[in-house]
């Protein structure tokens, strides 16, 4: 299974970076997401309840 990992970080900055509205502490989040490695940020998003399935590359999408 392969993960779009750019699209998974972009989401995961625009989650954190919505949620330093109501919880400042969220920008220590934002830091680790963006200094994440790919790996790294398949485990925030796990803990954060993303739906991995909604980022895998289908081979469809890789054949276009």
């Amino acid at each position: 299974m392969e993960i779009d990992i750019e699209r998974l970080k972009e989401d995961l900055m625009s989650y954190f970076g919505s949620a330093m509205e109501v919880f400042p502490i969220a920008v220590m989040d934002l830091g680790k997401v963006e200094k994440a490695t790919p790996l790294e940020l398949i485990e925030i998003a796990r803990e954060n309840k993303f739906d991995l399935n909604n980022y895998v590359i289908s081979s469809y999408k890789k054949e276009r």
